[in-house]
């Protein structure tokens, strides 16, 4: 069986939604126009409408034939990319410094194929909730919406969410059981030394020196502390420091990312981290002021509702392009916060694109639109049939 064929004749309409929110990127919990545009959608399809959960989330309430009263949360992200688009597209972005570099666009779009097919055919029993989140790329749009009582309001027995994924094959899906995206800590380590002319060092207390020894130190961790069957990376990722040829700066700044998939190993590197920043600072003589933010858990499939997806993928594509043997992803994704709350999975769709996410030269295939809304359709029908049991 493949895609729903009412869905794939919203093709035309999904493909102009997804580029219009495309050329008009907002990034985290600035999706005004794009909320606007989901939310008004949703009311054109007769769906009760919620708007300004977690800031500018909007949430959509369907609810289908019969009394079971169970409830299920489909999510997708709406938030753009801080950087330049490098595509030439016709539908590139209008806003300078602001791209759909992760497809959110897509998965914004997907999910609002979804809901006007539930809307119109209502052949499941129970109720639907629609969240679609601002904030997704690190700036904690997911907790906002639980902050915001997300829900309490709206209930959940069960949550289900996708991305779109350019390393995988046109028609491919995978789910990973468990542990599936790693835990990420973003941190900053502000070093305040003292600074001299770059002829007299001897007077200095070098914040490049420092920060340079520093940075080497840390990478020590995830080889000589963390336990080789452990997975679990380490990146110092920015080194800010002087802006003069004859001057030794005082003054250094360091940002990074620790990733991993265990909690304790999680714990071991903040730790470890803020000993070896006291340690430098006391054998240099100088102050490191050290801010590790928990930014994302890690993200969990739970066992029963990845066996949904996976049985409901070999419905809408090949059974054969059904992966579930893949590997857990170093990257990170909020909807791990939500799934901490709720049982659920998270799973990716494919699209053979030539360039990854993130990339200035990232593009969508938007034939992939029908695959997503099919997918969470069809998850709604299983889990919530009328007239039966899931």
């Amino acid at each position: 069986m493949p895609t729903i064929d009412r869905i794939d004749g919203y093709a035309d309409e999904l493909t102009a939604i997804r580029r219009d929110i495309h050329a008009h990127p907002e990034i985290g919990f600035e999706e005004v126009r794009t909320s606007g545009i989901v939310a008004d959608k949703l009311k054109s399809w007769g769906i009760e409408v919620h708007r300004g959960l977690g800031g500018t989330g909007v949430i959509g309430v369907i609810k289908g034939k019969g009394s079971s009263g169970k409830r299920i949360g489909l999510r997708a992200d709406m938030d753009a990319l801080p950087m330049e688009e490098n595509t030439n597209l016709k539908w590139s972005s209008k806003i300078p410094g602001r791209f759909h570099g992760c497809g959110h666009d897509g998965h914004t779009t997907m999910l609002l194929g979804t809901a006007r097919y539930l809307a119109e055919t209502r052949n499941f029993d129970g109720t639907v909730h629609l969240i679609f989140q601002p904030a997704e790329e690190g700036l904690g749009g997911a907790r906002a919406m639980i902050k915001d009582g997300l829900f309490e309001k709206f209930p959940c027995d069960e949550l289900y969410g996708l991305h779109n994924a350019p390393d995988l094959n046109h028609g491919e899906i995978a789910i990973l059981p468990g542990p599936a995206m790693a835990s990420a800590d973003f941190f900053d380590l502000r070093i305040t030394g003292y600074g001299a002319h770059g002829a007299m060092p001897e007077r200095s207390k070098d914040a490049v020196i420092i920060a340079t020894t520093l940075a080497q130190a840390i990478q020590t961790i995830v080889s000589r502390n963390v336990e080789p069957l452990q997975a679990a990376v380490v990146s110092i990722t920015q080194i800010h420091a002087g802006s003069a040829y004859n001057v030794i700066p005082g003054e250094a700044h360091l940002c990074g990312t620790i990733r991993t998939f265990s909690k304790e190993v999680r714990t071991l590197i903040s730790e470890r981290i803020r000993t070896i920043c006291a340690g430098i600072a006391s054998a240099y003589q100088c102050v490191i002021d050290v801010d590790i933010r928990d930014t994302f858990n890690v993200l969990v499939n739970q066992v029963e509702q990845s066996k949904v997806v996976e049985e409901v993928a070999r419905t809408i594509v090949n059974p054969a392009n059904v992966i579930t043997r893949t590997q857990p992803k170093m990257g990170s994704e909020d909807f791990a916060d939500m799934l901490e709350t709720i049982p659920g999975a998270y799973f990716w769709v494919g699209h053979d694109g030539s360039v990854p996410v993130h990339n200035p030269g990232f593009v969508l295939d938007d034939k992939i639109l029908p695959i997503g809304a099919s997918m969470f359709a069809r998850i709604i029908e299983t889990r919530m049939p009328a007239g039966g049991n899931a």
